[in-house]
């Protein structure tokens, strides 16, 4: 974690820094708390938009260790942020949380190398063990 991300938190040790991408307030909590609860800091984005301007406020772009992402939402979509995100922090593993699951796109979403397609509303079980996993994913890239 960088400097820039432990002074966002207070410092403290944690899993590590999820971003949260979705236009629903109400998706975004419930997931802050269930990872919370878990250990990890997390930052939220009603959109792909503001994801992105979060990432690259100051000097330093935030340090990001998993990134979930809604697909259907204002200004910039789930789509287009994803792909964003997968040019600009190939090494930072990507979550889909959907409410309107769709076969084709989910396939298209694992060759492309996302870690998991959630389907909402999601378990809590569900959610940390597809979280615990992006960040194995992001381990073994680092080696």
């Amino acid at each position: 974690m960088t400097e820039k991300t432990a002074a966002m938190f207070g410092g403290g040790t944690s899993n590590g820094c999820v971003l949260i991408v979705d236009d629903e307030a109400d998706v975004r909590k419930v997931v802050r708390m269930t990872l919370e609860k878990a250990g990890y800091n997390v930052l939220e984005a009603e959109d792909g938009e503001k994801a992105i301007q979060k990432i690259n406020e100051g000097e330093n772009p935030l340090t990001l260790d998993v990134i979930i992402s809604d697909i259907r939402m204002p200004k910039i979509n789930g789509v287009e942020a994803i792909n964003y995100f997968q040019q600009q922090w190939p090494r930072v593993p990507l979550i889909v949380l959907t409410g309107f699951p769709d076969l084709d796109m989910a396939t298209s979403f694992m060759k492309k190398g996302i870690v998991d397609y959630l389907v909402k509303p999601v378990e809590a079980e569900k959610l940390r063990a597809s979280v615990a996993k992006a960040m194995e994913q992001r381990e073994i890239h680092r080696l």
